[in-house]
């Protein structure tokens, strides 16, 4: 169901363990309630589908939605000395 309203492009970020998806997403300022923009449910789905893939590691259907961002280990280890394996 479409609400009724003006719509903006806004940037959302979704971060999972291992990846970061950003994205454009559509929201909705209510003509009943302007305060606050807001999400139809399409677009709440949509994002609930975007995380679920990138925690299945679903890069190449995430890489159509928009950019992907992977973890790397040093930045999962602190990037400091604490990190790394001493020989």
């Amino acid at each position: 169901m479409r609400v009724a309203g003006a719509r903006i492009k806004r940037k959302k970020l979704i971060q999972t363990e291992q990846y970061v998806v950003a994205l454009d997403v559509e929201m909705v300022i209510p003509a009943d309630d302007p305060s606050e923009p807001c999400y139809e449910s399409e677009t709440v789905q949509f994002l609930r589908e975007i995380k679920e893939r990138a925690e299945r590691g679903d890069v190449a259907w995430l890489l159509q939605k928009g950019k992907v961002y992977a973890a790397v280990g040093a930045a999962c280890h602190g990037g400091g000395e604490e990190g790394r394996e001493r020989t």
